[in-house]
């Protein structure tokens, strides 16, 4: 099969497409013909050593597509199936070995790319309301990067709990997305002269000096000075991403001059850790997405071969919701 290698720490030029041997399934796992793989950060934090694995590998975790041989000790799940996943090590290829316990099944009617758009921004974004800030009626939110990926699902989420949202945005045409997810009030980061004290005076400013409930920040170092001073006394920063590079060691009593703060680096992993919220968090991302109340929008679609330009469209921040894939 034809799959994506990184053959060492590097930028988007390590990645390249080979051919290597078709998977076949351990007892517990089956084997699946991937329609679409999902591209997020994470995958660049792989490629570029941010996060240490082995190298070469085979890059991605998240697709969807179609079950061709199970596993032995497999029963859930059986050749013909649809199905989609958040965490398989090498999916960007033609065909992904993926264990039975980290399966989705995708329902009849949910197509296969917006099933690969799902798993891991969709529960990402479901976590970040449901179970680290339980977001409700009044609560003012501030959502970095709310045109990307998990920033239109989460602002979706948030409106739909009766939070309202404050997005950041860089350009006209995001700030247009995010209004239609939802977002009450944006702000277009790029128009400020200085994020750190701008963004917070603007912030405040919305929401009658007090501050937000909790800032999601996806963003990481350009944004957490600023995402810091949004909040309200008592207010809780939620770090779940380091788009622009990783936070530097912070001083735990900012957390207490500045009123009180909670600062919290959530992970998925942590919120999928028993098969049941697995399933919980997936169901209900897909009966929304049926019952027409969560869009999910897939930006761009590239070519299997094209995983490096792939990767030079999200890290340079000109795509909009997911990017995927198409072996």
């Amino acid at each position: 099969m034809r799959a994506i290698h990184a053959s060492a720490a590097g930028g988007p030029d390590v990645l390249e497409l080979v051919e290597v041997p078709d998977p076949t399934a351990r007892p517990d796992e089956v084997v699946v013909r991937v329609a679409a793989a999902g591209i997020n950060f994470i995958d660049t934090y792989r490629r570029s050593g941010v996060y240490k694995v082995a190298f070469p590998h085979v890059v991605g975790s998240e697709g969807a597509g179609t079950v061709v041989s199970v596993g032995a000790a497999v029963t859930e799940f059986a050749v013909g199936d649809q199905v989609a996943w958040a965490s398989a090590p090498g999916s960007y290829a033609e065909l992904v070995r993926v264990p039975e316990r980290e399966l989705l099944p995708v329902p009849a009617g949910v197509d296969l790319q917006v099933a690969a758009a799902l798993p891991l921004q969709g529960m990402t974004a479901h976590y970040l309301v449901t179970s680290v800030f339980r977001l409700a009626q009044g609560h003012d939110v501030l959502v970095h990067a709310g045109a990307g990926g998990v920033g239109l699902l989460l602002t979706q989420l948030a409106a739909a709990r009766g939070a309202r949202v404050i997005s950041t945005v860089g350009s006209a045409d995001k700030e247009r997305l995010a209004r239609e997810a939802g977002a009450a009030e944006v702000i277009r980061y790029r128009e400020l002269t200085d994020l750190t004290h701008d963004l917070p005076a603007q912030v405040r400013a919305l929401t009658d000096g007090l501050g937000v409930h909790v800032a999601y920040d996806s963003v990481g170092k350009d944004t957490f000075d600023a995402s810091l001073t949004s909040l309200r006394r008592r207010g809780t920063l939620v770090l779940f991403g380091a788009s622009s590079g990783p936070v530097p060691p912070v001083d735990p009593q900012r957390l207490n001059h500045a009123g009180s703060l909670y600062l919290t680096r959530p992970t998925l992993g942590d919120f999928t850790a028993t098969r049941e919220e697995l399933t919980w968090r997936s169901h209900e991302l897909f009966d929304a997405v049926l019952a027409g109340s969560l869009d999910v929008r897939i930006g761009a679609t590239f070519p299997l071969a094209d995983a490096a330009d792939a990767h030079r469209a999200l890290e340079s921040r000109s795509t909009t919701g997911k990017v995927l894939l198409l072996p």
